[in-house]
């Protein structure tokens, strides 16, 4: 497959993902071109998980790490594409209390609530 179809079904992907939240750089930007072309092309793309499935697992993994910016983001992400509701995500944070901590998963708390808010809001206006 061309590079620029591959870039073309990323761009696709990327915006399905992050429900068009996420601007991404015209080509010629080689971080996003590859994490385009590689990571929303190739490996979210696939078949073999659904998206809700690999939100649910990078959650996991983004609030282990600490990374509280990304966690905010993809759990706009996963209530903008109805992927997961506000009490999926609550009770997601407390399993992750149990394995990863609980200041870790309290510093999540803050950027949840932000999400759950923002998505809310949106919903209102329109």
């Amino acid at each position: 497959m061309a590079d620029s179809e591959r870039r073309a079904r990323g761009l696709e992907m990327i915006n399905k993902v992050y429900a068009g939240d996420v601007v991404t750089p015209d080509e010629g930007y080689a971080f996003t071109d590859i994490m385009l072309e590689q990571l929303f092309a190739e490996v979210w793309s696939r078949d073999v998980l659904s998206v809700r499935d690999r939100r649910l697992l990078l959650l996991g993994i983004i609030a282990e790490k600490g990374e509280t910016m990304t966690f905010g983001i993809q759990a706009k992400a996963a209530l903008k594409n109805g992927e997961l509701n506000a009490e999926e995500l609550r009770e997601l944070l407390l399993m992750i209390a149990q394995y990863a901590g609980y200041p870790r998963a309290a510093s999540m708390l803050g950027p949840l609530e932000q999400a759950i808010a923002q998505v809310e809001g949106e919903k209102a206006e329109s």
